[in-house]
């Protein structure tokens, strides 16, 4: 009986399949014909397009917040703040350093290497493809845009179709102010991702779950592309017995609640100190009364918190809760669920136990444990038993517990005594590590991400100290090698 066939050795050509035409093979060509002329343009050009972009959400910034209301009821001045004004953030500080970005970099030289004059300058990777998420539908799929606009590329988008409103806008967006060779927006389920994956692009910038995100990286790696990936992680509140209570709970509420809890880098879990852990559950309870219950209508019926965005993750998290109670979690605060319109409260879970699935899973949700320690050491351990979370958030007025946590955890960003803001600064490089993600984004991390850094010497032309060096390896070339060596 013969052994199989390595599957490293062809087939009889009789047996091979015929390839399946990619029904975006027409549509990726164009682009990549496109690219060379994109790649040729300058600063100017750039932030001509930069422009145009920034005028067209001023003037749509109405649609754009009907478009997220209508996907998850998200309250609008929600979708001002995390989806309009991070945008217009994104492009006024791209538009604004372009010109120093784009420009070569010089660097220094070594005694060895004298005579030699070298730079760094970036060039477009060529014709890149976004995947955008459903969680901050807009931003998410405009932001990495930005980035590959000014760094010269051509791009595909696709969003996603849990949140068909707003990727109606993001196509009219598109069709509105770019050539569909230069930005093309296609919409679909698994279907169309799963054709555009086969394409050889030269970077594909991916936002989502890790799950996916494996599936985005094996597609790569058929063509040895470029990848970033933005993902999750279950990431960790540290509040110690030094913190002030009322703060650190305003800003957890904000941090965790907002989107409603569908934010990747929200505060996934708590871990308190265990004396002040009561004080802070109060003032947890508090914080959300103030924010979503002022005039004392009831949570359920406050137009500043979304919903859930749809059946099936709404069921998702019911079931998180279901299970934490089954097991013996105590819900301190919160709790309500309401499948008729994807409501899930605000809500607070105390006395965990380690076989719930809300400490075991990403939660994306409104559902917040709190776990206690005695020593700060235990909240090392415990992160760090578990896989690398996006965001870090210290909740500390000690100076020297900051400094322990930031340097003995790992995490893609950190706030101290804030939460999820860090995401929006444009100088701040923002992405996961391990299972959270890989690359950075946003300000000159994007540019970077979409472009190749070209490093160039310019050698002078007749002798150079090199060429004392080269073969044949007499005595006197091996003395030269052994000084190099030594001393340069």
């Amino acid at each position: 009986m013969q052994p199989p066939a390595s599957p490293l050795v062809a087939a009889p050509a009789q047996a091979l399949a015929v390839p399946t035409l990619n029904p975006f093979q027409g549509q990726f060509d164009a682009l990549r014909q496109r690219a060379p002329l994109l790649r040729s343009e300058g600063v100017s050009e750039r932030r001509a397009r930069l422009a145009k972009l920034s005028n067209w959400l001023h003037a749509h910034r109405t649609d754009i917040q009907q478009a997220l209301l209508a996907d998850f009821r998200k309250p609008t001045a929600e979708t001002d703040l995390t989806e309009i004004w991070t945008s217009l953030v994104e492009l006024k500080h791209t538009s604004k350093h372009l010109k120093k970005w784009m420009a070569p970099r010089s660097v220094g030289v070594s005694m060895a290497l004298l005579g030699t004059r070298s730079w760094v300058q970036v060039e477009p990777k060529g014709v890149v493809l976004i995947i955008s998420p459903w969680n901050y539908p807009f931003y998410l799929a405009v932001g990495p845009l930005i980035s590959a606009i000014a760094a010269g590329n051509a791009v595909v988008i696709k969003p996603a179709e849990q949140t068909p409103a707003t990727s109606a806008l993001l196509q009219k967006l598109c069709e509105d102010l770019f050539r569909p060779d230069e930005v093309l927006l296609l919409q679909g389920g698994k279907e169309v991702a799963t054709d555009l994956l086969r394409l050889p692009w030269d970077h594909i910038f991916f936002t989502g779950s890790p799950e996916v995100g494996k599936i985005v990286m094996r597609a790569a790696a058929e063509h040895l592309c470029g990848l970033t990936l933005e993902l999750g992680g279950k990431n960790p509140t540290v509040v110690d017995e030094t913190a002030n209570l009322r703060d650190a709970a305003e800003k957890i509420v904000w941090g965790k609640f907002l989107n409603n809890g569908q934010t990747c880098v929200a505060p996934d879990y708590l871990l308190v100190h265990e004396s002040v852990q009561p004080a802070l559950v109060q003032e947890l309870k508090a914080a959300i009364e103030r924010a979503y219950n002022p005039s004392g209508a009831g949570i359920e019926a406050s137009d500043s918190l979304a919903r859930i965005v749809n059946e099936h993750h709404f069921a998702r998290l019911a079931g998180l809760l279901e299970d934490a109670q089954t097991k013996g979690a105590t819900v301190a605060v919160g709790g309500t669920v309401d499948a008729s319109q994807n409501y899930i409260e605000p809500t607070i879970l105390t006395n965990v136990p380690a076989s719930a699935r809300v400490l075991e899973e990403e939660i994306f949700g409104p559902l917040l444990p709190v776990l206690t320690f005695k020593k700060l050491s235990e909240t090392a351990a415990y992160v760090n038993a578990r896989l690398k979370p996006l965001a870090q958030y210290v909740f500390s007025t000690n100076a020297e517990n900051r400094r322990y946590l930031l340097e003995n955890m790992s995490a893609g960003g950190a706030g101290v005594n804030e939460t999820v803001l860090h995401f929006a600064h444009p100088e701040l490089p923002t992405g996961g590590v391990g299972n959270s993600g890989l690359g950075k984004a946003h300000g000159h991390s994007g540019f970077l991400a979409f472009s190749n850094e070209k490093g160039v010497m310019r050698q002078r032309v007749g002798f150079t100290g090199i060429k004392a060096m080269y073969p044949p390896y007499t005595p006197k070339v091996k003395k030269l090698v052994e000084l190099l060596v030594k001393y340069l």
